[in-house]
């Protein structure tokens, strides 16, 4: 039996950033193991690291085709997401949406039905979409969603009859470009989405998104989505921005060029991939994989398909410094792995917090050259501008956290 997802209170707090319209919105994650596991159980999913490989690869081949329909190749949903109450319809009624960068669509349909009310309005078209960690495809809807005290008029949303690897969310509230839902609804080009929407509705004065997630492993483990700017009081540090990558395929995402160097030691080279809210892991490349495995001294467990390392080999962790826009956001040794406290979400059911897992992992082949996934982002302010076509970070009070 499937237990329930933690809700929490929604709670609005108006913000005042460059001189635009800016609203905060609480998010709600997994604050305990056992819903964790309640989650991870349900979905089906038995390694992290290969759901991320396969959504990655998944991601990858749809940019560069151009084809974000659903397939057959697919595992199951992240084993831990972050998520949103979203109001839908009038009379609204509340779902509980996965927060997704990689996305440009919003749908709803897997735990909970879709109720039609005075406000929905059929439009006849079909609408399918594949993750890679993950699927949908059902009809489209136009009704109003609710974002706290945000509106937002005839928005376009997949209503799901059939779908897979999704469990424990209502379905997904894509915050990805627009670019994202091009194929993805039968007689259209591309629909606006949830951030369009709220710009061309005058909701926002910029179409930018601040993204802020506690990690899982502290006792709130939340977050908050700012629509229209960003929150400077949970940053610790200036806000170091990116342009969007013009390498494809990751320029069709959320996608930045970095390098990465393990103490003193480049591993990576400048290189385009993704930051993805709905990816677990840090996701590298092979070769830079390998240089870290080498470097850390971890093996390979075929349990969790993580790096494992003892507690000597912890105590002489280095930084990890990923250089973006020429600075430096470091992962400290702490933040390189995955919570103890929940071993037994990836597989170790030894009930052994001594046993320390990596949360670097190989990105594999004929894909990007890297992911950053929420366990990175957990330790950064992130901002997405669609306005200004650029990624922006900050460092916050977690990034130093010694939680795990």
């Amino acid at each position: 039996m499937m237990l329930p997802l933690t809700n929490l209170k929604i709670v609005l707090s108006f913000l005042l950033v460059v001189g635009s319209p800016v609203f905060s919105i609480p998010l709600n994650t997994h604050t305990t193991a056992v819903s964790l596991v309640a989650k991870f159980k349900t979905a089906g999913v038995t390694n992290i690291v290969a759901n991320d490989r396969a959504r990655a690869q998944a991601l990858h081949q749809a940019a560069k085709t151009g084809k974000h329909y659903a397939n057959a190749s697919i595992t199951n949903v992240a084993p831990i997401g972050y998520t949103i109450q979203v109001g839908i319809g009038n009379p609204m009624k509340h779902y509980g949406l996965l927060v997704d960068t990689a996305s440009g669509n919003t749908w709803i349909g897997a735990d909970q039905d879709y109720t039609i009310t005075g406000t929905s309005a059929g439009t006849g078209n079909t609408v399918s979409v594949s993750y890679g960690s993950g699927n949908f495809s059902g009809k489209e809807y136009l009704d109003t969603i609710t974002l706290s005290s945000l509106s937002i008029s005839n928005q376009s949303i997949g209503v799901a009859n059939k779908y897979q690897g999704f469990r424990g969310v209502d379905g997904v509230l894509g915050i990805g470009p627009v670019s994202l839902t091009k194929g993805t609804v039968s007689n259209t080009d591309t629909v606006p989405t949830i951030m369009d929407n709220l710009f061309s509705q005058k909701s926002i004065g910029s179409e930018i998104l601040g993204v802020y997630f506690v990690p899982v492993s502290e006792e709130d483990a939340t977050g908050t989505l700012t629509f229209g700017g960003w929150n400077s009081t949970l940053m610790t540090s200036d806000i170091t921005y990116t342009p969007i990558t013009t390498a494809s395929p990751a320029c069709s995402y959320w996608g930045i060029n970095q390098s990465i160097t393990y103490g003193d030691s480049t591993i990576l080279s400048s290189a385009a991939g993704i930051v993805d809210t709905a990816t677990v892991l840090v996701l590298i490349a092979t070769d830079a994989f390998d240089t870290y495995k080498n470097a850390t001294g971890a093996t390979l467990d075929e349990t969790t398909g993580l790096l494992k390392i003892t507690s000597d080999q912890y105590n002489s962790l280095k930084p990890l410094i990923f250089t973006v826009g020429g600075t430096a956001l470091t992962l400290t040794p702490n933040a390189q792995i995955w919570p103890r406290s929940m071993n037994s979400i990836i597989g170790d059911t030894s009930g052994n917090s001594d046993n320390i897992y990596l949360i670097v992992a190989d990105i594999g082949s004929e894909t990007f050259g890297f992911v950053s996934g929420y366990t990175f982002l957990e330790r950064f302010y992130s901002i997405f501008d669609t306005t200004n076509k650029r990624v922006g970070f900050a460092t916050t009070a977690y990034t130093e956290s010694a939680s795990n």
